[in-house]
């Protein structure tokens, strides 16, 4: 079974912010493939079903982004399931809007939920996809935790769209078919 962590924060606040890529890719997942998300012991809201002919569980933690180790490594713990069987969404400032990387592990960067999840697991050996959602010219969190701009939000929704395809295609052809297939675009 994969595991699919999308990250964000929690509430109405924070609702479809640039920090929330993570939840929205998370999204499309669940209404493409019909899983429901409930509430769990593990502060998160997850639901498992089926990515082809691959079982899968979708993950929203509902801690905040710097917490986000705590949801996922607990749900690994419970599952006895290897990190390599991870996959996390994630918005990254590092990336020019609309552009998506994968990886196939690696470091937590500047990201404050990948460092919570690498703290909580001790490891970076899983996959991980990373949403541009670009640099800001001032104020790097109003930037981070603010919305897509109204001429950007069908292209933000492209882009969510384009993730979620990455993200089936690592679960059903692997990671280095998504690097060929996705990375960059």
């Amino acid at each position: 079974m994969y595991f699919i962590a999308g990250l964000g924060n929690p509430g109405l606040k924070y609702k479809n912010t640039r920090h929330n890529a993570g939840f929205q890719v998370l999204d499309i997942l669940a209404k493409r493939h019909g899983v429901k998300l409930k509430a769990t012991k593990f502060d998160a809201h997850a639901g498992q079903g089926m990515i082809g002919n691959e079982k899968v569980m979708l993950i929203r933690p509902t801690t905040f982004m710097n917490n986000s180790g705590y949801a996922v490594d607990g749900i690994l713990n419970y599952y006895n399931a290897d990190l390599s069987q991870l996959i996390v969404l994630y918005d990254d400032i590092d990336l020019p809007f609309g552009t998506l990387r994968i990886r196939e592990k690696g470091s937590a960067g500047t990201h404050n939920g990948m460092r919570s999840i690498l703290g909580y697991t001790g490891s970076g050996d899983f996959p991980r996809i990373r949403i541009g959602i670009g640099k800001p010219e001032g104020n790097l969190i109003q930037h981070v935790l603010g919305k897509f701009e109204k001429e950007k939000h069908g292209q933000a929704q492209e882009m969510f769209g384009r993730a979620a395809d990455a993200c089936e295609c690592i679960v059903l052809e692997g990671v280095s078919k998504a690097q060929a297939r996705f990375n960059g675009s």
